[in-house]
């Protein structure tokens, strides 16, 4: 299946190699990140695009400095993964689901735990704490917030500062799935949808 049969055609241009490069050299967005269409459409408002690049990479590896003594994130990677197919799931966002599979399976994920993200309550593969973060995403966007049973589950294996972080990779990720649908951000040329078998939510 095709990136043209499964994606709608972008609200917003994407900006060609050149003008992604120049605008990428202005703002400081490293050049793999600007090659990414979310960034392709985003980089329209330059500064904007690097705000979102800046608390991405805050979310995916800490300090983004190179400090030898820079820090790592708060949240163990898998969890953050996790919660974040969970957020793209729920909001049929087929761009973030794609894109974080990869990130996911790049760490070390199996892929029958990221499949077991999409009906969760029923794995047996995914442990009590994977289960409990996942909660937390459900209640999120459900329209409320994460309810006091699930925090206080949530504190039992979580220090404050992953707790934090857990609550901000659940909203960045909403937005971000709500802005690459609004935008109708198509996946990368050659980029397969939905692996790995293709099913949509």
């Amino acid at each position: 299946m095709t990136t043209s049969e499964i994606e709608p055609e972008a609200r917003i241009p994407l900006l060609d190699d050149e003008a992604a490069a120049a605008v990428s050299a202005e703002v400081r967005i490293p050049k793999f990140v600007a090659d990414l269409n979310i960034f392709r459409a985003t980089m329209h408002r330059p500064k904007l695009a690097r705000a979102l690049n800046l608390l991405g990479a805050v979310l995916l590896q800490g300090d983004v400095s190179t400090r030898p003594d820079s820090e790592k994130p708060a949240l163990d990677p898998r969890l953050r993964e996790l919660a974040i197919m969970r957020v793209g799931w729920l909001t049929k966002s087929n761009y973030e689901w794609t894109q974080h599979w990869r990130i996911a399976r790049g760490i070390g994920v199996p892929a029958e735990d990221l499949i077991a993200v999409r009906d969760w309550r029923s794995s047996e593969l995914l442990s009590d704490e994977d289960k409990t973060v996942l909660a937390a995403v459900d209640e999120t966007l459900g329209g409320d917030a994460i309810s006091d049973e699930t925090w206080s589950a949530l504190s039992s294996f979580l220090a404050d500062d992953a707790l934090v972080e857990l609550t901000v990779v659940i909203g960045h990720w909403l937005m971000v799935s709500t802005m690459l649908r609004s935008l109708r951000v198509p996946l990368e040329e050659g980029v397969e949808a939905w692996p790995p078998d293709g099913t949509k939510p």
